[in-house]
């Protein structure tokens, strides 16, 4: 079984996948009467059909190591992931070629972090480390299928660093 070593979640090396919402720098705008800092328009949510829709998931915390043996896409619509509580997730995703997903690539988030699935981007499962793994997902609602899967002939297995 191959390894993979989770490193830190940067919006940089996550860019090729998605965006990395964060509260980070100045805000854009002060707001409620000088009492709140506005991070604005922090994510490209895209949809080929449908409308954005916000659910609630409820996940079982996982532990490393972590076997990998499955990465899902969701070719009409982006999917953003907002944990509930103030602990990390591990992130999976993977470059796509020619269809198919490449190595996969592992990031820990930092509490506080978000992260936006640019639509059509290879990635594992949510992945909770901690319970309870609540999160509110912003993703596309509407009809046909928004769902691709693809499970590894040999799995991975992803570590802490």
């Amino acid at each position: 079984m191959m390894q993979i070593v989770a490193r830190p979640l940067t919006a940089q090396a996550f860019a090729p996948y998605g965006d990395v919402i964060e509260v980070a720098g100045q805000p854009d705008k002060i707001i409620n009467q000088g009492q709140c800092g506005r991070f604005h328009d922090r994510a490209q949510m895209d949809f080929v059909d449908g409308r954005a829709g916000i659910s609630l998931f409820n996940a079982n915390p996982r532990a490393f190591p972590y076997v990998l043996d499955m990465v899902e896409r969701h070719p009409e619509g982006s999917q953003a992931f907002i944990p509930m509580t103030h602990q990390p997730f591990l992130v999976v995703v993977a470059p796509n070629a020619n269809g198919m997903p490449c190595q996969p690539v592992a990031f820990l988030t930092s509490p506080g972090q978000v992260v936006n699935y640019h639509r059509g981007t290879w990635h594992g499962v949510l992945t909770p480390l901690h319970g309870p793994g609540l999160f509110a997902v912003v993703d596309r609602i509407g009809a046909g299928a928004n769902l691709e899967e693809h499970w590894f002939d040999t799995p991975y297995e992803i570590v802490a660093r």
